[in-house]
């Protein structure tokens, strides 16, 4: 097409001769947010310093609030464009079911792999769980009360409600019909599709203007983030305290990350996992700063498309539903608390019960919002299905700020993995 081409001409200077320089400032911005919050977070939380602290706070927010601003928009439009050139190629219900299948399979592995290390390890035996220790944020939710509310959000009453409160399967279910049916209404259609395009390149030019913009916002997000931590002191002490289950999770994490997706990506891609890596540095970096997959996907999109060269049709038809389905970390993450938790308390799962975590914990993944912090309420989906107290989600509140950074970047890891596979099988896009 030709707003590809302009797409690439257009390309900000420094993205084509310095491919290496936004990432090296996405990661030396992370490094000083941690090293302010650190030492001044003390004087953060305590008041100290208001105009330093809100700051930061506002650093965090404009840049966070930017991304936000184009995610709905981006999402309905890649979604009605890539539905409609794959209805038009008679794809639609192979690549929906083959991207269905990757992302399923993947995130049953990751907490396969949870399940595992954490029956190894056993990070909750010995812990003793505190009596007066409550979640006050979190209600006891029935596991198929939670089902059903998914299901229900797939249809949306109000779509401008659905976009303000963040549901983004109830658009995604919209876009995908509102798509589809263009294509079978003659030339009205094609021109809502020829308009849907525009607006996507308009969306695109904007993120590349903000991407340069993302080193100034991860500092104000990480330092402000630690700060409100206590600073380093007070991080440390509480990852000293959860260490064992802090590092089972990061464990499962890196053998998913380093290991389980690699070998996929190899295997029907042929593609070097590692330049494949480097590509989506970016957006795996401001996942890791933003915790939001979704604030991420604009992203994602621009690195699949001028970055790894993917074939567009698919990776915007792919990369979205992957932001809100695919949570591969989350998971992982959610099965490794609820065992942490159950050994806690002393309450002993049997394998039956592990097996209800597999299944429930693969399911709550899908229907967590990809939003900072979502599994901690779907978690409790899960708790409640093995009779597990939801309030020892309280245990893990403080340090589950940081693990939410590590299994977000995960997940956009296995987004852009199974948009490397699903592009590979539909779209034309030579190896790496």
């Amino acid at each position: 097409m030709p707003h590809d081409v302009a797409r690439t001409e257009h390309a900000l200077p420094l993205s084509s001769s310095k491919p290496w320089l936004l990432p090296l400032l996405l990661v030396v911005g992370a490094v000083a947010g941690f090293t302010i919050g650190g030492l001044w977070g003390e004087a953060i939380v305590s008041g100290d310093m208001p105009f330093f602290a809100g700051f930061l706070k506002l650093l965090g927010d404009l840049f966070m609030n930017a991304l936000k601003m184009i995610v709905v928009p981006l999402i309905v439009c890649s979604m009605i464009v890539g539905m409609a050139a794959l209805s038009e190629q008679h794809k639609v219900g192979k690549t929906f079911g083959y991207t269905f299948l990757y992302y399923f399979s993947t995130t049953l592995i990751a907490v396969s792999i949870g399940l595992v290390l954490v029956s190894i390890v056993h990070p909750g035996v010995g812990f003793g769980v505190d009596a007066s220790v409550r979640s006050e944020s979190v209600r006891v939710i029935r596991w198929y009360d939670a089902l059903f509310d998914l299901v229900r959000g797939l249809v949306p009453s109000n779509l401008v409600e659905a976009a303000a409160k963040g549901n983004i399967l109830g658009l995604l279910v919209f876009s995908l019909v509102f798509g589809g049916i263009l294509t079978r209404i003659g030339e009205p259609g094609q021109k809502v599709i020829e308009l849907a395009e525009a607006v996507n390149e308009v969306l695109m030019r904007i993120v590349r203007f903000l991407v340069w913009l993302a080193p100034l916002g991860i500092i104000g997000l990480v330092a402000y983030r630690v700060g409100q931590e206590g600073g380093g002191q007070a991080v440390w002490s509480e990852l000293g305290r959860l260490a064992k289950y802090f590092l089972t999770v990061l464990g499962g994490l890196t053998i998913h990350a380093a290991f389980v997706l690699p070998l996929l990506l190899w295997i029907f891609t042929r593609r070097n996992p590692i330049r494949h890596a480097g590509h989506f540095a970016e957006p795996m970096l401001t996942a890791f700063s933003t915790a939001s997959s979704a604030a991420t996907l604009p992203l994602t999109i621009r690195s699949a498309e001028q970055n790894a060269g993917l074939d567009t049709k698919t990776s915007r038809f792919v990369l979205p539903l992957g932001a809100t389905i695919n949570m591969d970390g989350t998971a992982l993450y959610e099965a490794v608390a609820v065992v942490f938790i159950a050994e806690a308390y002393g309450i002993h799962l049997s394998g039956a019960q592990l097996v209800v975590v597999l299944l429930t914990a693969t399911l709550a993944a899908v229907g967590a919002a990809a939003i900072p912090q979502a599994g901690l309420v779907t978690m409790v989906m899960v708790l409640t299905a093995v009779h597990v107290p939801v309030e020892g989600v309280g245990i893990l509140l403080s340090v589950d700020w940081l693990l939410d950074r590590f299994r977000t970047a995960i997940n956009v890891w296995g987004d852009s993995v199974g948009a490397a596979i699903i592009s590979e099988k539909f779209g034309k896009n030579p190896p790496d």
